[in-house]
């Protein structure tokens, strides 16, 4: 099984782990379109005002173009302790115990602008690149990613598990994972689409699956592992698991 989760726009400072070294990441055949994208972020420093616009930031921002500047030298950190956030708070993987964490690492992955995917344990440095941020020489980015990441993603033997925001799930389409919605019910009995605690509520999915002792095979045993976390969950077609809010 792979829970394929979004980044997140903020990330954690400074890491421990040596500079980054694509060799040491998972999905090894993403790496030309990694090396590409790295090294047209990083050159793309050296002009702030460009970058800037390239990343849609504003001025008070520029650090995270500082960050791009170093993103080959910088140290690094495994990806699940990098990103921060709503969903990676949810996450909590400062409390996982030893051998949760090293599911957690395996089952977990993260979509990304930059390296596409990446495992829960990959060591990567800060950098600041979202999925509709265009490079000059690059362009949108489904057209270099589609290409890449969309055989990975089906070479993939279990169930996928797509938690993916709009924009990065545009990056490359997933045939056959299962989708999960967030929604509350209302006083009459209707469904609403929930928006505010989405990532919360994916936060605390992805680490009932990443920690389950028995590694869900299919919908059916998803909706299990959701259930037994306390996760009111429900079948919402063949493919699509529909989470019910408290």
């Amino acid at each position: 099984m792979l829970v394929l989760l979004p980044p997140s726009e903020t990330k954690s400072n400074g890491g421990d782990g040596a500079p980054l070294r694509l060799e040491s990441l998972s999905f090894g055949e993403l790496n030309p379109v990694r090396e590409r994208l790295a090294d047209v972020l990083t050159e793309l420093a050296a002009d702030t005002d460009a970058s800037l616009r390239a990343l849609g930031l504003s001025e008070r921002m520029s650090g995270e173009v500082t960050r791009n500047a170093t993103l080959w030298n910088s140290p690094t950190a495994p990806a699940l302790e990098r990103y921060t956030g709503v969903l990676y708070d949810a996450l909590e993987v400062g409390s996982m115990s030893a051998v949760e964490r090293s599911r957690a690492d395996n089952r977990l992955a993260i979509a990304s602008a930059l390296f596409g995917m990446v495992r829960g344990g990959d060591p990567i440095p800060g950098y600041r690149f979202s999925a509709n941020s265009a490079l000059p020489g690059v362009g949108r980015l489904h057209t270099v990613w589609r290409p890449a990441l969309e055989p990975v993603l089906a070479a993939e033997r279990g169930p996928v598990v797509d938690l993916r925001s709009g924009a990065y799930a545009a990056l490359a389409r997933t045939h056959g994972a299962v989708a999960v919605s967030v929604v509350t019910e209302l006083v009459d009995g209707s469904r609403k689409t929930v928006s505010h605690h989405n990532k919360a509520y994916k936060g605390r999915l992805a680490r009932a699956l990443a920690c389950a002792e028995e590694e869900p095979s299919d919908l059916d045993s998803i909706a299990v592992v959701a259930e037994k976390a306390g996760i009111g969950v429900e079948r919402a077609g063949e493919r699509a698991l529909r989470v019910i809010a408290d």
